[in-house]
């Protein structure tokens, strides 16, 4: 059920052979992500649970759900970058029945996160469905 953007990411991890590369990618897709607006970067955007700043700004446009994102950590922002092409654009009543956990363990992402990572990515996505859930 993934979109064909995640799935790109999937088909490259899939290339690298050791985590660094896939950490640095992770990275470099962070960077290539639009910076958030910063008049979004208020509490009510603002993830609570993660060890970085992260900021979540919902859009729902023809009941298709949309979001920008940031963070003052490279690879939380490349992590953001990730969950972007995994939910971005998808239908607002499907956000919810996709799979995170087994998408995302499709890239070994949690592995090789430490536990505020971890932490703050299950927070990212939690809120994910909050939004999607609450537009619904």
């Amino acid at each position: 059920m993934a979109t064909e953007a995640f799935e790109a990411i999937v088909e490259d991890f899939e290339f690298l052979d050791d985590w660094e590369d896939r950490y640095a990618m992770v990275i470099d897709l962070g960077k290539r992500m639009q910076p958030l607006d910063e008049a979004l970067k208020v509490p009510a955007t603002k993830v609570d649970g993660c060890a970085s700043q992260v900021w979540l700004a919902p859009r729902i446009e023809n009941a298709t759900f949309h979001f920008d994102g940031d963070s003052d950590a490279l690879i939380v922002r490349g992590i953001i970058a990730v969950l972007h092409a995994l939910y971005d654009g998808v239908p607002v009543a499907k956000v919810t029945a996709i799979d995170a956990q087994a998408e995302l363990g499709r890239l070994h992402l949690e592995e090789h996160l430490s536990g505020q990572r971890t932490n703050g990515l299950r927070a990212m996505v939690e809120r994910i469905r909050k939004l999607a859930t609450e537009a619904a």
